[in-house]
């Protein structure tokens, strides 16, 4: 049985890019959560894929299981939201069943008149309790393709060496460089 996240695993995997997200989060065990995998043309070929090879099956349900239970089992949660619709949602929802998230960031284009959950304010998703309510949640209106890479370089990547110190033995920072390959 296959999930979204596994799929993407094991595409990182087998990609040798070291400019592929998919690859650095596969070597480093992040998993990346996908609900809207069979859309698209990965889903046409999981269509063709499930006739060569009869009782393929993907299971979105573990990763919602997966997703929520990370969500539920950590000490704080933050989320880093590109973009918005179901991956917005998905996301949100699973900090729904920790009371919300402690620390949130959207970054995307979408407007609130339109009614899309896109365009949903960090005040709704308080509302719902997919944020805390003593959270300050940030929602910059930009392109995230020009807007994430100049946030992430002014603060993740600012001082690596040094947030690699200060958070050494805490479950923010993984540390694998005593695994072998």
């Amino acid at each position: 049985v296959w999930t979204p996240s596994k799929v993407t695993e094991r595409i990182g995997t087998e990609i040798d890019n070291e400019e592929s997200v998919l690859y650095w989060a596969s070597k480093n065990k992040i998993p990346i959560f996908c609900p809207a995998l069979t859309d698209g043309s990965v889903g046409d070929m999981l269509y063709f894929h499930s006739y060569k090879r009869q009782g393929f099956v993907l299971d979105i349900n573990e990763d919602i299981r997966r997703i929520n239970d990370l969500a539920v089992q950590c000490y704080a949660s933050g989320m880093i939201i590109l973009g918005g619709g179901l991956v917005k949602h998905h996301t949100c929802n699973a900090n729904l069943m920790r009371n919300g998230a402690n620390f949130s960031v959207y970054i995307n284009t979408g407007q609130e008149f339109d009614g899309s959950d896109s365009g949903a304010s960090p005040e709704e998703a308080i509302s719902w309790g997919k944020i805390r309510i003593d959270a300050k949640p940030v929602k910059v209106c930009a392109d995230a393709t020009i807007a994430f890479p100049l946030i992430v370089s002014q603060t993740f990547a600012k001082d690596l060496e040094g947030h690699k110190e200060r958070t050494k033995g805490t479950t923010c920072w993984l540390d694998h460089s005593d695994e072998k390959d």
